[in-house]
């Protein structure tokens, strides 16, 4: 399929990558119900690993097998499904192919409260054996780990960059420096927005940002130059204008379970405010399949609108 116009343009804001990376990029952006469109929705699910089975599966049983969330993904038209090395290897071989996969490089279990730190679980290695798109990584901007995920990132990136495979960072800023409330401030996000971009991020998830301001400096320069946050669509503005301008995709998480209006509703902000899209797991994967389809097309819908 011949590159579009939009997705040449973004490509073209990727002036160091080799053509491996972008083509994998462009893969990404090519794929499913918005292809061609510059916009994206992803379906990760890594909640298996990171909030347990029962939270994450109990509400939709038939979500227990990994197999559920790939035809999911694939039936919905999504752009690329998400997940850990154990549910991507439990069907990469029957789906090759059929949707583009990204392996989630580090995860952490619920169960310790000290400071946020993922382990690596897979490898630049399962992901090209397993013939993905891309691979993902999580860092907490805020923890007294983050220099280490950080200088793990990098050489992930750069092993990644070398044969052809863009990354996608989730950035969330958590930490015994951050209160729950500053995790989501409209600076604290934009910020682990910018941090992801100068790590090599080609793609940056991060949450829907508050209208809460957290960094004592960044409320001064906010009120100074009478940057806005009253709207969401301000706020997701400034975070995609953090990310060098909007020479770089961010897409934003759907968060905790919602209904399906307050699930548009942030959506039609998102896309208003020049958001590249959604990354939706639990809002999608814990309905029954008909009405996550259903839901999932509506938030396509809204993002070809915009």
């Amino acid at each position: 399929m011949k590159t579009t116009r939009k997705v040449r343009e973004i490509l073209s804001h990727y002036e160091s990558d080799n053509p491996g990376t972008k083509a994998n990029l462009a893969r990404l952006l090519m794929a499913g119900k918005l292809g061609g469109s510059g916009r994206m929705v992803i379906l990760p699910v890594d909640q298996g690993f990171e909030h347990g089975p029962a939270r994450s599966f109990a509400p939709n049983p038939p979500a227990y097998d990994p197999r559920y969330h790939a035809e999911l993904a694939i039936e919905a038209g999504c752009n690329a499904y998400a997940a850990p090395l154990g549910f991507l290897e439990a069907i990469a071989s029957d789906y090759a192919g059929d949707i583009p996969l990204i392996l989630k490089l580090n995860n952490s279990d619920s169960l310790s409260k000290v400071e946020p730190c993922s382990a690596v679980t897979g490898s630049v290695e399962d992901a090209l054996r397993l013939g993905c798109a891309a691979i993902g990584y999580t860092i907490y901007p805020g923890s007294g780990d983050r220099n280490t995920q950080y200088e793990d990132l990098r050489q992930l990136i750069l092993e990644a960059k070398a044969v052809g495979l863009p990354t996608v960072v989730w950035a969330y800023p958590r930490g015994a420096g951050l209160s729950k409330t500053g995790e989501t401030a409209a600076d604290v996000v934009a910020y682990a927005a910018q941090i992801a971009c100068q790590l090599g991020a080609h793609i940056v998830k991060v949450k829907p940002p508050k209208a809460d301001l957290f960094v004592a400096e960044a409320v001064k320069t906010y009120e100074k130059h009478q940057l806005p946050t009253g709207t969401l669509k301000d706020r997701i503005s400034e975070v995609v204008r953090s990310a060098f301008n909007g020479r770089r995709i961010v897409i934003f998480s759907g968060g905790e379970a919602k209904g399906t209006e307050e699930v548009l509703a942030e959506v039609r902000e998102i896309a208003a405010g020049g958001g590249f899209g959604s990354i939706m797991g639990r809002n999608a994967f814990q309905r029954p399949k008909p009405e996550a389809i259903k839901l999932l097309h509506a938030v396509m819908d809204v993002y070809a609108k915009a």
